[in-house]
């Protein structure tokens, strides 16, 4: 059994790491509120821009250009998001798995054809002791994001998957929910993955011109009669697209757009996840530090306790002795 003084020293020692546990877990909370705010203005935004120019692009022929097609992968980049610094739980673990399982999903082309876009320098560290072909030094992003960085990002991937440099694009990074649930993600970036967005998107009803969530379920619980407005004929959300002043000009526009939207709604996502992953691992490393102050001040007065009466037991012997 550990003497007093070895209990005594190890209380301490648990009580420091539980004081810095604790500010960890203030820090993190207080970055989460600034980053959750960010993201809750942007996703819904960003969110609804891609809806829009996929569901023109699908319903509109002439609208498919270089951007929007298929075609073999030969050369594919992987911009990974992940942290600069530790103490996240997996945070980190999770990326840099879902990044070796992308990988091996396109193992056929060779690593040689696969370059990757590392936002974070825990990715960085990664992808250069494996020897992958890095593009550059994005680390800054992770705890800064930049608007304008991620501009010149997907305006030189765009460049590269327009010359025919680069044949896909794919993201990896933690979505936010909530403070407690980040989704680990594997988004495609390039080409424009119109596909997805028409079957993700099963609660839009297209035959209305009412666009709300709360209108759309009114209508579908009581149907689409009771109010005069609702009576007159709307025309689908997804045909007869009124284009001014050319498809060229409006898809020149909105496509770099929506590619670099996709790109820095991604960061702050990584961005918010990362903080809420720190949080919640702090908060448990607290948790579990109080509980082992606990064992520890029970064992130490039941040490305590035992020292005691066994130098009680000394001085009534000697009594009797004597």
């Amino acid at each position: 059994m550990p003497s007093l003084k070895e209990i005594k020293t190890r209380i301490a020692s648990v009580n420091s790491t539980r004081k810095i546990t604790s500010a960890m877990k203030m820090v993190a909370s207080s970055k989460l509120h600034h980053a959750q705010v960010m993201i809750e203005n942007m996703l819904p935004y960003e969110t609804l821009l891609e809806h829009i120019l996929k569901t023109f692009i699908a319903s509109e022929a002439d609208a498919s250009n270089v951007f929007t097609v298929e075609r073999p992968v030969h050369k594919l980049a992987l911009v990974v998001f992940s942290s600069n610094s530790s103490l996240c739980g997996g945070f980190n673990a999770n990326v840099l798995k879902l990044m070796e399982q992308a990988l091996d999903d396109y193992s056929d082309i060779g690593r040689e054809n696969i370059v990757i876009y590392p936002i974070g320098r825990k990715v960085a560290e990664k992808a250069a002791k494996q020897g992958l072909d890095v593009a550059g030094d994005f680390t800054d992003l992770a705890d800064n994001p930049n608007v304008q960085k991620c501009i010149d990002i997907a305006r030189d991937l765009g460049t590269k998957f327009l010359h025919g440099e680069l044949d896909r694009v794919e993201m990896i990074y933690h979505h936010f929910k909530s403070a407690g649930s980040q989704i680990l993600t594997r988004k495609t970036f390039l080409p424009i993955d119109v596909e997805s967005e028409l079957q993700r998107d099963h609660e839009r009803d297209l035959s209305t011109t009412v666009v709300t969530k709360e209108a759309q379920e009114y209508l579908k619980r009581n149907g689409k009669g009771h109010d005069q407005q609702q009576q007159c004929e709307a025309k689908p959300l997804n045909d007869n697209f009124i284009v001014e002043p050319d498809m060229r000009t409006v898809l020149t526009a909105l496509i770099p757009k929506l590619i670099h939207l996709m790109l820095y709604t991604a960061l702050l996502d990584s961005n918010a996840s990362e903080h809420a992953a720190r949080m919640v691992a702090m908060q448990t490393a607290t948790d579990n530090a109080d509980e082992l102050l606990r064992d520890l001040r029970l064992q130490y007065n039941k040490s305590r306790q035992q020292t005691i009466t066994s130098e009680l037991l000394d001085i009534v012997g000697g009594s009797v002795n004597n």
